[in-house]
Order: structure tokens, then C-alpha cells, then sequence
């Protein structure tokens, strides 16, 4: 690019993010310090062909927010960057005015949702500027059922794990 002159490339038109994809983007190394829906709803993702949604996926995280995004607005899929026990990753880790209001408002345009896990980011008010959040945005279906592990009550925690479907013992 020259000196003082801008230079923009229009990737798509009317980009529309597709309603089925089989990709999720999470850093998974923070498992341990996620909160119980997060990880429940990851471990029904893990499960593959064999868990409840009978199907497998695949994880892509390229660890860059607008590298992410690009290929969700491209593929579909789903992103979770979520609050955590962390010290400092408690409210999450994103700064709402200046990185997750504008990827939300990108995803919402091509028919996708973005939220903290409850509420959507488009409807928070920060207190300051650099306020923090958690965020989910992709395939509008798949940030919904994300919501569902948040607001609805616990579904298959009683199972202990050596029981599951590739645990030690099968019933």
C-alpha cells in the first residue's frame, strides 16, 4: 500500500453466514477454568458421531478474533471467547466497544447472533471504555443452543463420566 493513500478489498457481497457448519472455535487449552455450561456444551461437541448430536466437528482457532471471524462469516460455525475463573478473565476477556460490539454488529448483519452467553453483546452498555466481555457469535442456531446451556437447568450432569459413551463402562 502507498503512503497516505487507502486501498480496501471487497472479500464478498452480501455475505449471509451459513446455518449449518460442523466448526467451532474455542482455545480449548482454558477447559479447566471454564464455568459448567461452556464446558458441557463443548464436551456434547467433543462426543463427535457418537454424543448427542450424532455428528463430528472440528475445532479451528487460529487464537485472532478477526481471523476467526472472517471464516465464520465465510463457513458458518460457531466462536466462544468465554468468562472463566481466571483472575481477570472473570467478566471475560474482549473489550466490548472496540472488539466485540463491532464483530457483533458485522455478524449480525449477515443474519448470525453475538453474545456474552446470556445477554447480546449489541444490547450491553459498557461502564467504561475498556469494559470487558465474553463472546459468542456465528451461525445464529448454534449461539442460541449456546444460550440454552446458560439459561436452562443442568441436562446429563448427574451421569458420572466413566459411564458415558466412551467411558469405562457402557449401560
Amino acid at each position: 500500500m502507498l503512503e497516505g493513500q487507502n486501498n480496501y478489498r471487497r472479500v464478498a457481497a452480501g455475505l449471509s453466514i451459513p446455518p449449518r457448519a460442523q466448526e467451532y472455535a474455542i482455545n480449548a487449552s482454558n477447559y479447566r477454568f471454564w464455568r459448567e455450561p461452556v464446558r458441557d456444551y463443548i464436551d456434547e461437541l467433543l462426543a463427535g458421531v457418537e454424543g448427542p448430536r450424532g455428528r463430528d466437528f472440528n475445532m479451528r482457532w487460529l487464537a485472532s478474533l478477526v481471523g476467526d471471524a472472517h471464516r465464520i462469516l465465510q463457513r458458518g460455525g460457531v466462536y466462544l471467547y468465554p468468562a472463566d475463573r481466571r483472575p481477570g478473565y472473570e467478566q471475560g476477556r474482549l473489550r466490548l466497544v472496540y472488539e466485540a460490539a463491532p464483530i457483533a454488529y458485522l455478524v449480525e448483519q449477515a443474519g448470525g447472533a453475538a453474545t456474552d452467553g446470556l445477554t447480546p453483546i449489541l444490547d450491553k452498555i459498557p461502564e467504561q471504555l475498556h469494559a470487558r466481555t465474553a463472546l459468542v457469535f456465528g451461525s445464529k442456531a448454534k449461539v442460541e443452543r449456546v444460550t440454552r446451556y446458560h439459561t436452562d437447568p443442568p441436562h446429563d450432569r448427574a451421569r458420572p463420566p466413566l459411564f458415558a459413551p466412551r467411558g469405562l463402562f457402557r449401560v
